[in-house]
């Protein structure tokens, strides 16, 4: 299964690593236990949200968004593809805001189920 680290920016993937530092240099935690911890985390995390997510977008979502703005970079690296917009729009019909700088990361969801 493919895992990809995404999640460790999140609020908790931040707390969990922070955690997992403390520990291992006080001793309570080995350093390679906590890379294990970390792995699992992404693994999960990766599962949890993919799942989550498609659930939500198959039973809950009903309208379009359209996004547009000037793309200032693209990456695609280890099947992962980063957009970066700059004075992005976005537009459905119940919002319409803007954005001086957005950051889209998308995977390929069929990687996860592998």
């Amino acid at each position: 299964m493919a895992t990809f680290e995404l999640y460790r920016r999140s609020s908790i993937g931040m707390c969990l690593t922070e955690t997992l530092d403390e520990m291992v240099s006080t001793g309570a935690l080995s350093p390679e236990l906590a890379i294990q911890v970390l792995m699992q985390f992404d693994k999960c995390a990766d599962i949890t949200s993919f799942q989550s997510m498609t659930e939500a977008l198959e039973t809950q979502v009903k309208s379009k968004v359209t996004i547009k703005g000037h793309l200032h970079t693209y990456r695609f690296c280890d099947n992962v593809w980063t957009f970066i917009l700059q004075d992005a729009t976005f537009k459905s019909d119940e919002l319409n805001d803007q954005a001086r700088r957005v950051k889209i990361v998308a995977c390929d969801s069929k990687l996860l189920s592998q």
